[in-house]
């Protein structure tokens, strides 16, 4: 007996990766018009909260490889949107935080994510947002994802 093969489109995970795509596609389109990446931007809005982090609690908080962050960090250093110190008494510890041209790019890049939110679901009524986040939330919390997207 053959088994039926579903299509794509019977997947709901299809549904929704078709939808992620083009949010978050576009999304990195107005972000890198001002010269970051959506890593970049979720790091900065990040450390905009915290006043700074550790590299592990930032790793810990998007699920990247420290090393990823490591390389990460250089790249927004090397655009001076973040800053590295060390503690006086254990130079192995050290802290990110957002220098003044980091933190007053957090606001415009906050600006377009909030643009990018109304495109493409600013046509949603209050109650049917509230229950697609509500379904979302749910089954974060049932798989248990602690992780920041990050791309």
């Amino acid at each position: 007996m053959t088994r039926a093969v579903a299509s794509l489109e019977s997947h709901l995970g299809y549904w929704l990766r078709a939808v992620s795509n083009q949010v978050s596609g576009a999304f990195a389109g107005k972000v890198e018009a001002l010269g970051v990446s959506v890593a970049e931007w979720v790091i900065l809005r990040l450390l905009f909260d915290k006043r700074g982090a550790a590299p592990s609690e930032l790793a810990d908080l998007t699920g990247m490889t420290r090393g990823a962050i490591s390389k990460l960090a250089d790249r927004m250093m090397a655009k001076k949107l973040i800053a590295q110190s060390f503690d006086t008494e254990d130079r192995r510890y050290q802290k990110l935080s957002l220098t003044p041209a980091g933190r007053a790019l957090v606001p415009r890049l906050a600006a377009l994510a909030d643009q990018n939110e109304r495109e493409f679901f600013g046509h949603l009524k209050a109650a049917e947002r509230k229950a697609i986040e509500t379904l979302m939330r749910g089954i974060i919390a049932r798989r248990d994802i602690r992780s920041v997207p990050v791309d």
